[in-house]
């Protein structure tokens, strides 16, 4: 049995039923006459125009991941009071709620920090970056059995985007969930766990949207081209860097007709087959192909990927970089209708800031999110959708109270080191009352203060502002259920 999910939530809306043209219900009524399975059905649904597919507006999310951990003191925690070792070089800003400071170099996000909210009291007890990568993007605090930092496992919990691409239906031909601008991959080559299915099966990976175009040999990060740096060196970009989502077209020569040709040809052969191969593993290739096809053939799919064509006005407003392209390609996609997007802020580790990192967020990584968060909350706003859309910012950790300068530091210049005690994450959108802040650090940074919340309650947070029951489950092949809430969403957020 294959997995899937399940609503137990008697008080469900009925689903919603799309209307199909004459030539679709004909052709999807040859069905039976093809000898075909019911899992053609979906493939044949695509291809309708997507103007005769119903209209309905999506609740979505939009986690932005800064891999590396951003540091709590230097942003949005500030401790003017600490010890200078643990203050820092930068001064608090007032922002537009009364009391609140945040970075100095965060001044459009403080200039409207009426539009948004933040926990200041998350915590989880890792120090290490692939648990920490693993617990803030599944959500689950628990090391799964057979851990392995070095690769994702079948043992790994699900992502975010696995178990909304699990649990949420389909919109407009798109998968429920897309994670871009590219898999978090270290430098080493070895794949950062935690971004994928795990224990639901590779059925439910996510669609990697893979936009940003290089391999970094060199330990360069930052919102590229703009923003490119090397921790000890400063000011770097990848050579020939390119963003540019994968292009979903035909091969040269072969007319959309007669793909669409081919498709039905196929069809029919493979409908022979079937009949003698009932099989988990063609069904999966089956359901493969079907939504191959309808990317391929769907023309919102690539006017939501493509971000260069959107108005220059747009472009300069969220920033010509990496950073700015993904939350654009994020508003993009959401309005297209896909439910969740991750969006990787910054490559493998780009917020370590172990060594320089005073001037590396100064210079390369808070001017950028700065600029690229502001817009998108902005522009979600102006088009109505910011209720809608709820954007959730965190890394795997914080950094440690005390600035230091380590051993071995290329630049001879200090930064902080991991620290899982307590970090700030940032919320906007989805219901969340603007300017709010939930929870407190201590004097420090270090610890919670007040209203400590945990992974499980920001995975929670995302579940309800999808609009899932706390009742819902997912099954694996075994037809075992795993909830999907492990705590409760994060009060005060909402009013």
């Amino acid at each position: 049995m294959t997995s899937d999910a399940i609503m137990t939530d008697p008080q469900a809306a009925p689903p919603n039923h799309p209307h199909l043209n004459r030539r679709t219900a004909i052709q999807a009524g040859g069905i039976g006459l093809l000898g075909l399975g019911m899992n053609h059905v979906s493939g044949l649904r695509s291809m309708a125009a997507p103007s005769e597919l119903p209209v309905s507006k999506p609740k979505a999310v939009i986690y932005i991941f800064l891999s590396g951990g951003l540091t709590q003191q230097d942003s949005f925690d500030p401790k003017p009071a600490a010890p200078d070792n643990v203050r820092g070089e930068f001064s608090p800003i007032a922002t537009s709620t009364p009391g609140t400071q945040i970075c100095e170099h965060l001044p459009m996000l403080a200039a409207s920090s009426h539009q948004w909210s933040m926990v200041r009291s998350l915590t989880h007890p890792y120090n290490e970056h692939s648990i920490g990568h693993h617990v803030m993007l599944t959500g689950r605090t628990r090391t799964p059995r057979g851990f392995n930092s070095s690769a994702p496992t079948v043992n790994d919990d699900p992502s975010f985007a696995s178990v909304v691409t699990g649990v949420v239906p389909r919109r407009n031909n798109l998968p429920p969930a897309a994670v871009l601008p590219e898999k978090l991959i270290h430098v080493s080559g070895r794949t950062i766990p935690g971004q994928f299915a795990g224990q639901m099966g590779p059925k439910f990976d996510p669609w990697f949207v893979e936009a940003s175009q290089f391999r970094d040999t060199k330990y360069i990060h930052g919102a590229f081209p703009e923003y490119g740096f090397q921790r000890w060196e400063g000011a770097t970009n990848p050579d020939n860097y390119r963003f540019e989502a994968p292009k979903l077209t035909l091969g040269q020569g072969v007319l959309e007709d007669r793909f669409r040709g081919r498709v039905r040809l196929m069809s029919a052969i493979d409908a022979q087959r079937r009949h003698l191969d009932r099989t988990a593993n063609v069904a999966r290739f089956d359901q493969n192909r079907q939504e191959a096809i309808s990317l391929l053939l769907d023309g919102g799919v690539h006017r939501a990927l493509d971000v260069h064509a959107a108005p220059d006005a747009i472009q300069d407003r969220y920033g010509r970089n990496s950073f700015g392209w993904s939350l654009l390609m994020a508003r993009q996609l959401v309005e297209s209708g896909v439910s969740l997007v991750q969006v990787n802020l910054g490559n493998d580790e780009a917020w370590d800031t172990h060594e320089a990192a005073f001037r590396n967020l100064k210079n390369f990584l808070l001017p950028p999110t700065d600029r690229a968060v502001s817009a998108l909350v902005d522009d979600l706003d102006e088009r109505g959708m910011l209720d809608d859309v709820l954007i959730v910012m965190a890394g795997e950790f914080g950094r440690t109270p005390k600035i230091f300068t380590f051993k071995g530091a290329k630049s001879g210049l200090p930064g902080r080191d991991h620290w899982g005690a307590v970090q700030t994450v940032f919320f906007a959108g989805g219901g969340v009352q603007g300017g709010r802040v939930i929870g407190s650090s201590d004097k420090l940074g270090g610890y919670p203060k007040s209203d400590p919340q945990k992974p499980e309650n920001m995975a929670a947070t995302i579940y309800e502002s999808l609009g899932l029951p706390q009742s819902i489950v997912w099954r694996d092949e075994l037809d075992r259920p795993h909830h999907v809430y492990y705590g409760e969403p994060i009060a005060g957020l909402k009013a």
